[in-house]
């Protein structure tokens, strides 16, 4: 593990980065602003989930196929990318309602939606590659060089990284919902913001289906 100050220092980068609005970050906003704070924060445990799987995946050595195979890397690719385009394309297509602010479904109702929440978020960061490569490159710089398992202190400061990511990803959702109650004029404006969202996924599905495979 890295001594305290290197430490500090990648606690903080890695809240610094997950600041930065992404296709997770759009999913749980998106999420807070119809269905409340409940589905915002399920939306953000489904992402944080999605990035245990690419920490878990690194530690075990598949992650670095996705560096080493042209296909592996456009296979995830395709994937991700086809599936961000569907979820823009939902979003275009959605009919208007408005923003949840008091339970309206049954309960089980409500349990199949945050189930649907949950596993959409997932898949927003598990099949993107390109979170993959992001762990390959900024995780092992704080990584020791006399580190006696390296895989091992990978693993750590994966959770560490996801820990923090989790914190910011609850305070994306908090804040959303919070301005979802206060600000009437999204409450006149969520078709608007549908289409927006919209068209934010297709951009990033495009965006991931251009992206090379990194360089052998």
């Amino acid at each position: 593990m890295p001594d305290a100050s290197q430490l500090w220092m990648f606690m903080l980068a890695g809240v610094l980065l997950n600041l930065t609005p992404g296709p997770d970050v759009l999913y749980i906003v998106n999420q807070s602003l119809r269905g409340g704070v409940q589905r915002g924060l399920v939306a953000a445990w489904g992402i944080t989930v999605g990035c245990f799987v690419h920490v878990a995946a690194a530690a075990l050595g598949l992650g670095a196929v996705l560096t080493t195979s042209a296909d592996a890397f456009n296979l995830i690719k395709w994937i991700g990318a086809a599936y961000l385009l569907w979820m823009g394309v939902r979003l275009l297509w959605r009919t208007p309602q408005g923003m949840a602010t008091s339970p309206s479904e049954s309960p089980p109702e409500e349990v199949t939606r945050l189930r649907t929440v949950f596993f959409g978020a997932f898949a927003t960061n598990a099949l993107n590659p390109k979170v993959a490569l992001f762990f390959l490159a900024f995780v092992p710089q704080f990584i020791p060089a006399q580190a006696a398992d390296p895989a091992w202190s990978f693993v750590l400061l994966g959770c560490l990284f996801n820990l923090n990511s989790l914190l910011v990803c609850m305070a994306w959702a908090l804040a959303a919902a919070w301005l979802s109650r206060r600000a009437h004029w999204l409450q006149r404006g969520m078709r608007h913001l549908d289409r927006l969202a919209g068209l934010l996924f297709i951009g990033f599905g495009l965006k991931l289906a251009l992206t090379d495979a990194p360089a052998r």
